[in-house]
């Protein structure tokens, strides 16, 4: 870090070590999520674990401070050690994704009496966040979401996603027959797709439909009559797109099989003139710091919040997103601590 911390926050550097040395690998997160409500609790704040196991603690919905609880697996033996510049960094798994964003939501909450809502599920369905948008009354007033932007960004735009299987027939026949067969239909489907979203270099990746096949199986059938083949695809959509728009072009080009598309979720830019961005930039400046806008090309929970709730967001959070799910994942502890001091100022002027 470039500049010095003013103090180390000891209750907060506490808490995050404690809940990276919990597992909570998706679904496994009943463990932490319950250490986190006896900390709401030792601090005077009601709080549970709701049905789907979510940690709601509500108060002053003025601001809605949110983050994950789960991980992705990985092993990462937690331990805290000096870097070469001197500062201390937390290593385990979670810790930048997105325990670190997680702790410092519930620091800021319990300093600050605002509202806090640990999720579950978001490396695999957002099933957390999901469940919470239909089970409240009503939307906050303003909403921060815990992933890491480093201390001194601020992420107001992520694209969408969608997803969904291909699947194919075809008759079984010798391989010297010039017909295609349904691996060859899905291949030709899937190049066609890929034609059609071709990338423009000069376009920023935040701005392009990106096309990836995640999984491939095909082959003669159990009973040798037929050609069969399913395939795993997913197309990253930027806000210039609807999903719906992306599933129409996509399924233009199929001339057989077809697709079950069983995943979508819209892409979200927030404006940077709201409220929220606004504290944000002064709050940073305030710690010393220069804010940055930032745009994701991947997806969170911000997403599935800005399609149902009608007020002002931003994602903000510590800690390098270059190392999400890497196996040398680890915060630099005086980044995190800066967090903090950040989302209490900002949460403050909301409020």
């Amino acid at each position: 870090m470039s500049k010095a911390v003013e103090k180390v926050d000891q209750e907060a550097r506490d808490l995050l070590e404690a809940v990276v040395r919990i597992p909570s690998v998706t679904p496994e997160e009943q463990e932490a999520a319950e250490y986190l409500v006896d900390f709401f609790e030792d601090h005077g704040r009601e709080a549970w674990v709701d049905e789907i196991g979510n940690v709601r603690a509500p108060a002053d919905d003025g601001v809605l401070l949110t983050s994950h609880i789960d991980t992705v697996p990985g092993d990462i033996p937690v331990r805290i050690e000096e870097n070469d510049e001197g500062d201390d960094e937390l290593w385990g798994r979670g810790s930048v994704d997105a325990k670190g964003p997680l702790c410092a939501m519930a620091i800021a909450a319990v300093r600050t009496g605002a509202s806090f809502l640990g999720v579950v599920g978001e490396e695999v369905d957002s099933r957390g966040s999901r469940y919470v948008i239909e089970d409240r009354e009503s939307a906050p007033d303003a909403v921060i979401n815990g992933e890491p932007s480093g201390w001194e960004g601020i992420t107001l735009g992520y694209r969408g996603l969608l997803a969904g299987t291909y699947v194919a027939t075809s008759e079984s026949g010798h391989s010297s027959r010039p017909e295609n067969n349904a691996i060859q239909d899905a291949i030709d489907w899937w190049s066609a797709v890929e034609d059609e979203f071709e990338p423009d270099d000069w376009i920023p990746v935040f701005e392009r439909v990106t096309c990836k096949p995640v999984d491939i199986d095909g082959g003669i059938s159990d009973d040798g009559l037929s050609v069969e083949t399913t395939m795993d695809v997913q197309l990253r959509v930027p806000p210039e797109y609807t999903t719906d728009e992306i599933r129409e072009i996509a399924d233009g080009h199929l001339t057989n099989g077809t697709v079950h598309w069983d995943d979508k979720v819209e892409p979200v830019m927030e404006s940077p003139r709201t409220e929220v961005a606004r504290a944000f930039r002064a709050a940073i400046r305030g710690a010393g710091g220069d804010p940055t806008l930032l745009r994701k090309t991947g997806t969170a929970d911000m997403n599935v919040f800005a399609q149902t709730w009608n007020c002002p967001m931003v994602t903000y959070g510590p800690g390098d997103s270059d190392l999400d799910h890497a196996p040398d994942e680890h915060i630099v502890l005086e980044e995190y601590d800066r967090s903090v001091a950040v989302l209490e100022d900002v949460t403050e002027r909301l409020l």
